[in-house]
């Protein structure tokens, strides 16, 4: 079986490269399904084949590792929201919580107006008490690390998540130019 995106096609004899360039969430479609990619016990080179490492990690039906990967890619797509969808959401939707994922020293250099740092405590607090429909868009520098950040609590039970494409810099770009970057 082969899917197709962007006019790439991935099948199981496709190298890890080539099912990362045509789908760049398919690592984390993986670690989420299947625990492949996360860390140094079950993770891959880029040279290897996709079905050889599903072998490694006795996942024995590609197709559906392949559906599963292009789900997670629409997933993704879905979950995104543009810097200036954000800025009008900020000025309408009081109870939307903005979740900072980045690192207090990139926090330090610029943050969006009312964004909450994400630690630990905010996150226990989250789980512990917050509704799990509240409004919640988290961002980093380029929305890689905020992604991440969106699934985890989509992970979590969270139903109403988005990460802003493009992260701060976008946001710096298209709505608040006069913002710091780094």
């Amino acid at each position: 079986m082969s899917m197709q995106v962007n006019e790439k096609r991935i099948q199981g004899e496709s190298t890890m490269q080539e099912v990362l360039e045509a789908y760049p969430s398919a690592q984390r479609a993986l670690m989420r399904r299947y625990h492949i990619g996360g860390c140094s016990n079950c993770g891959f080179t880029p040279q290897e084949k996709l079905v050889d490492v599903l072998k490694k990690h006795n996942v024995l039906n590609v197709g559906e590792v392949i559906e599963h990967i292009e789900a997670g890619h629409e997933q993704e797509k879905r979950i995104q929201i543009t810097a200036r969808e954000l800025s009008g959401c900020l000025n309408s939707d009081r109870s939307l919580k903005l979740l900072d994922v980045r690192m207090p020293e990139e926090q330090d250099i610029a943050m969006i107006s009312g964004a909450l740092p994400v630690n630990q405590e905010l996150v226990q607090e989250m789980m512990g008490s917050w509704p799990k429909d509240t409004p919640l868009v988290t961002y980093c520098h380029h929305g890689v690390r905020s992604l991440e950040a969106a699934s985890y609590f989509i992970g979590h039970g969270f139903t109403n998540v988005r990460s802003l494409t493009g992260g701060i810099e976008a946001w710096a770009n298209e709505v608040e130019t006069t913002m710091a970057r780094y």
